[in-house]
């Protein structure tokens, strides 16, 4: 059974505001894919797939940032998810097929720093979760 923490309310905030924009981000992807394609000259699949495949991740976000205990390898596969996000948001934007527009370039790139973003804050947020629960293991000793 995985290690349950209790989260700290950086750590809460990291996860929920992850989840927020995440599932406001697949919203726009998965609604709009034929509008931004021409907008952002990016392919309409991928939007509309990715957009997706955020909804769904954005609840089990939400979710697991509600909740009063977490496991922290819940946390850890949200933080590896989230910078594999962004790693392949770069990649895609070094493929020689992909050319997006300068405002395409420019959602690219602003959501795969703000991914980043999310992930360094989880990742903070994991290590206040930690030490707390060291701190609490060592008093109760």
């Amino acid at each position: 059974m995985a290690a349950k923490l209790h989260p700290s309310s950086f750590l809460k905030y990291a996860l929920l505001g992850d989840a927020s924009a995440s599932g406001v981000t697949g919203a726009i992807m998965a609604g709009g894919a034929g509008f931004l394609t021409g907008l952002l000259n990016l392919p309409e699949r991928l939007l509309l797939y990715a957009g997706l495949f955020l909804l769904p991740y954005a609840a089990v976000i939400a979710i697991i940032g509600t909740r009063k205990k977490i496991p922290h390898s819940a946390v850890w596969c949200i933080i590896v998810l989230n910078v594999l996000w962004a790693l392949e948001s770069f990649w895609i934007l070094g493929n020689s097929q992909v050319i997006p527009t300068t405002l395409g370039y420019l959602f690219v790139v602003i959501q795969a720093v703000t991914v980043l973003g999310f992930a360094i804050a989880q990742y903070l947020g994991l290590g206040q979760a930690i030490q707390g629960y060291r701190d609490a293991s060592h008093l109760t000793r």
